[in-house]
């Protein structure tokens, strides 16, 4: 057998095969003497028809399958012996005059081929840092909804801006149906106004492209899967349920022991400490991931390469238990495109930056997110056993592994980005953050 590559350019190539009577002659006698006690050939007796009848009924059949193995085995070994870094998998060129009774069978396959490219991780950019500070209007907001949340409800006839709704979204189209309880001041000021002086039973519809300050509050209220919700700009219905106004909750020990146990928090400036340290933290994992993000998007536009782009079209074609038409293949490229070129760079900065994720990674990464999760209920004080408990059954799923596998390289890619981008730092108010975020 003869196997070449033929290069149309430096991410496009053609492997040719040459098969020749040789390389499948054997088997093929092989199996054509296994089918001749199992022959019927109307006439003869079965077991007892002719070999070269047989050779005449099946032989076309049986070549073509130990072909088929001889090319695919020889196709698996090729690649592997060439060290080619493959997009997709060969695809095999069509041959509608494919001559089965040549004495040389020749069998062509595209190949798209994995770009050589360079990044520059330290290149000039405009990249910012934020660090997002809890200001006294969010921390004078937060004591409040604590004390709605713990006080007592007071049904109201209409709705006032300090009302509280339980009704349900719904949209038929994106299939949103959900029935949940929120604050009018949750909303944007021009979407709260829409709702005073409603009453239970009216419906009221508001747009969800700006409707709260974080796109992220969708997934809470509307539950939109997170893909979903940055961008989705949709009408939204909201029957209304029931109107409660609050009557405050007293800012006393009891309520304090409540919310973060026993003596932790002791007066009002100890809580707002308290809600200013859990508030910054949590707006440093935000800043963190829209850092990962800019630096994802700067890198993707200033890192220039080549992609066999018509191959992968074609190929798309070809995977997945639903085969794609030309047109939906085009659309399905251009939707993955970004992500693909930014799977390239991260392989390229990892290797660059020497980043390795062992499976101590993994469980120490694991063990931090599952005391983080526990904590949100409650559960600040865990034993190791029970963390460790936790982690090995997280771990066993290989859905969960591979999920957990990615935030562990999106956290070590952060941490050279810091460095490497030296991203300008500029501290920001948590409504400032946002308008820099989603432009509001």
């Amino acid at each position: 057998m003869d196997i070449k590559r033929i290069a149309k350019d430096a991410v496009n190539e053609t492997i040719v095969m040459t098969v020749v009577h040789m390389d499948y002659k054997g088997q093929v006698a092989k199996r054509i003497n296994e089918k001749m006690p199992l022959a019927t050939v109307k006439g003869f007796r079965k077991g007892q028809v002719p070999k070269d009848l047989v050779e005449k009924q099946y032989g076309k059949a049986i070549k073509q399958e130990e072909v088929k193995k001889v090319v695919d085995l020889a196709l698996e070994r090729f690649v592997q012996s060439e060290r080619l870094n493959l997009l997709g998998t060969p695809l095999a060129k069509e041959n509608e005059n494919f001559d089965w009774d040549a004495e040389e069978l020749t069998f062509e396959y595209e190949i798209g081929l994995v770009p050589n490219f360079e990044i520059d991780l330290e290149a000039k950019n405009n990249i910012v840092k934020y660090i997002v500070t809890a200001d006294d209007k969010l921390i004078d907001g937060q004591v409040e909804r604590i004390q709605k949340q713990f006080g007592k409800p007071v049904p109201q006839e209409v709705v006032s801006a300090d009302s509280d709704l339980t009704g349900t979204f719904s949209n038929e189209e994106k299939g949103i149906e959900n029935t949940t309880t929120i604050s009018v001041s949750a909303f944007n000021k021009k979407a709260g106004d829409k709702f005073i002086g409603k009453k239970v039973g009216d419906v009221v519809t508001v747009s969800t492209k700006g409707l709260f300050e974080d796109d992220h509050q969708l997934m809470d209220y509307l539950k939109v899967a997170h893909d979903d919700v940055h961008g989705l700009d949709v009408e939204i219905n909201f029957t209304i349920d029931s109107i409660n106004g609050a009557e405050l909750a007293e800012l006393n020990q009891d309520l304090f022991d409540k919310l973060f146990g026993e003596g932790k928090v002791a007066s009002l400036e100890d809580l707002k400490s308290k809600i200013k340290e859990d508030a910054e933290a949590q707006f440093a994992q935000q800043a963190d991931q829209k850092l990962l993000l800019d630096v994802q998007d700067f890198l993707i536009e200033n890192t220039k390469f080549d992609l066999p782009a018509e191959f992968l079209k074609k190929w798309l074609q070809t995977v997945g238990e639903k085969k794609l038409s030309a047109e939906e293949a085009e659309v399905e490229y251009a939707r993955s495109e970004k992500g693909l070129r930014f799977q390239l760079i991260e392989g390229k900065a990892m290797a660059q930056s020497n980043i390795q994720i062992t499976f101590e990674d993994l469980k120490g990464f694991t063990s931090k997110s599952i005391r983080q999760q526990m904590a949100q209920f409650g559960q600040t004080n865990p034993t190791d056993e029970e963390v460790q408990g936790i982690v090995a059954r997280v771990l066993s799923n290989q859905e969960e592994v591979k999920r957990l596998s990615e935030q562990v390289v999106a956290e070590k890619l952060l941490e050279v980005f810091k460095e490497k981008a030296n991203p300008t730092t500029k501290e920001v108010t948590y409504e400032e953050f946002i308008a820099a975020s989603y432009g509001e």
